[in-house]
């Protein structure tokens, strides 16, 4: 073979294949780490809500105390549900993005494949 006939083999074996691969490895790196990222966020946060919650009935000392807690019980449930359901729709959006990106990544890998076949 010679050189001309290794180089655009190369440079088809790069196009068809390393740099597709090569895009997809860097989304998919890209979503796993937004992932973890919030991931990591809601536990923290939903720590913080299991921490001041038992702060808060450890501080119980009487039945006006008690009163008090079970009153902030019902916030506290609600503001935990309005964070499961924001958490729910920020993996979901990141989820849906990956998707769409992906499929873009394989749609200009085909038809870079269909050009090069001609």
């Amino acid at each position: 073979m010679t050189k001309a006939t290794t180089k655009k083999a190369t440079d088809t074996f790069e196009g068809l294949l390393v740099e597709p691969a090569r895009a997809y490895g860097s989304l998919t790196l890209e979503y796993y780490e937004k992932l973890m990222a919030a991931q990591l966020e809601a536990t923290r946060r939903y720590a913080d809500f299991g921490l001041a919650q038992a702060r808060a009935w450890i501080d119980v000392r009487d039945a006006e105390g008690l009163k008090k807690v079970m009153e902030e019980q019902q916030k506290v449930a609600q503001d935990l549900a309005d964070h499961l359901k924001a958490d729910a729709e920020k993996l979901s959006g990141l989820s849906q993005d990956y998707v769409q990106k992906s499929q873009k990544l394989v749609e200009e890998s085909m038809k870079s494949a269909t050009e090069a076949a001609k």
